[in-house]
């Protein structure tokens, strides 16, 4: 494709970098509603606007007292404790079911996999608050709403279809004949699993983890049918402090909530490299 760039004409140039500049244009108002939040919560003033000493970059503008207020806050703590707690619960649960199925699903033989496959992803089509309120009057029937044990439930079934898609992608390359090389030579299905098969399938394993993780920390939907007073998520807190008591400290929150979701991002791009790499692609 190089060597045919010196052939291209001027309108193909034009096209290309008028393509170029609309890409950024989106990629930037997507992203800018996002980049103001931040030097917001760095703000010393209780205003959601910029002053005129954040606008000439005077350091008295600017402060760390909305973060302080997330750690003196007990209500604050509280949720991001009850988010971690919700959180890798649920991603546990959400990407051993995940794995389990995405197992069976690339099994050619598996009766009625298309069907099992559109209902383990269902959640994901849905509309939300129909799969919340579903889950609420469900879970309020066997006595599990406004409990931990319910709002991790929710989020298990919200996660893993999460798990299943990225697991599902990553045995699409997976050499079924690994496996029946490891049961010729005597291995048992349990040795075969995570002596073979894991080691192969584990970068797409912790993505699925990953994005159950942040579709649960996330959530805000669910919590609210779901989460009583004791089991405030930092989404649900977040929601609260808009209709109850607007306070910057939601900006320092939600700025905190970008750095983990870009930490995150990351570490979804460094596996997939390292899968690239075992599957022996070169990017």
């Amino acid at each position: 494709m190089a060597s045919l760039s010196p052939h291209v004409g001027p309108s193909g140039h034009f096209w290309k970098y008028a393509f170029r500049l609309l890409c950024a244009s989106i990629y930037l108002f997507l992203v800018a509603p996002i980049l103001v939040i931040i030097p917001l919560s760095f703000n010393a003033e209780p205003y959601f606007t910029f002053t005129p000493g954040m606008l000439s970059f005077d350091p008295d503008a600017y402060s760390l007292r909305w973060y302080r207020d997330i750690l003196d806050d007990a209500h604050w703590m509280r949720s991001i404790r009850n988010s971690f707690i919700v959180g890798l619960s649920s991603t546990l649960l959400a990407t051993i079911l995940g794995t389990v199925a995405a197992l069976g699903l690339s099994r050619s033989d598996m009766p009625f996999r298309t069907a099992i496959m559109a209902m383990l992803i269902s959640p994901m089509i849905v509309p939300v608050i129909i799969t919340a309120a579903g889950m609420y009057f469900f879970l309020s029937s066997v006595g599990l709403s406004q409990s931990f044990a319910g709002l991790i439930l929710a989020h298990t079934v919200l996660g893993t279809p999460f798990v299943v898609v990225t697991v599902t992608a990553t045995m699409s390359g997976f050499d079924k004949t690994l496996a029946r090389a490891s049961a010729s030579l005597g291995a048992p299905p349990t040795t075969t699993f995570f002596k073979v098969i894991m080691p192969l399938i584990g970068p797409g394993v912790i993505s699925g983890a990953m994005f159950a993780f942040i579709t649960s920390f996330d959530e805000v939907v669910a919590a609210l049918f779901l989460a009583g007073t004791e089991q405030r998520t930092v989404p649900r807190q977040m929601w609260a402090g808009i209709r109850e008591s607007l306070s910057p400290t939601i900006l320092a929150v939600a700025t905190l909530l970008i750095l983990v979701c870009v930490m995150l991002l990351v570490v979804l791009e460094l596996l997939r490299r390292r899968n690239e790499r075992l599957r022996g692609i070169r990017s």
